[in-house]
């Protein structure tokens, strides 16, 4: 479940409770099991990222170890794929357009790659999918 959702229940209930329990003990009481309960949430969420994050390091390791070139080319060759996309939009195109209208007078355009996807996939297989999750979720954590 998304963290901002969560983040908005908790601070309904925590409504609820200022309402519904005017007694500060049974309040206090019911806050802390508030916390309780959004804090096994949190763990969980970051346990199941972490254990997903070791399944996919597994699942690295073991494309490495093999012999065939099928398998062990697979990661390499999206690698350099998207590594050209980042390449060309980052460096290549904007440097191209630069001279070429700059030193040429070139008003035309140049083609444009969408890296959303590649980036996805590199960002993915460079594992960062699960450092920004863990990020997310720390950010998630301080806006409370």
């Amino acid at each position: 479940m998304n963290p901002l959702v969560i983040s908005g229940l908790f601070s309904a209930a925590q409504s609820l409770i200022e309402r519904f329990f005017p007694d500060p003990e049974k309040k206090a009481a019911a806050q802390l099991e508030l916390l309780k309960m959004q804090q096994n949430g949190d763990l969980a969420q970051l346990a199941a990222v972490t254990d997903l994050a070791k399944l996919q390091i597994q699942v690295n390791i073991e494309e490495a170890k093999s012999t065939n070139w099928f398998v062990a080319g697979a990661r390499p060759f999206i690698m350099w794929t998207c590594g050209f996309a980042l390449a060309y939009a980052a460096l290549i195109e904007p440097l191209s357009r630069f001279v070429a209208k700059v030193w040429f007078g070139y008003a035309g355009d140049f083609p444009v790659i969408d890296t959303d996807l590649t980036m996805q996939i590199l960002m993915g297989i460079l594992g960062l999918g699960a450092y920004r999750s863990a990020e997310k979720i720390k950010s998630a954590e301080g806006n409370r």
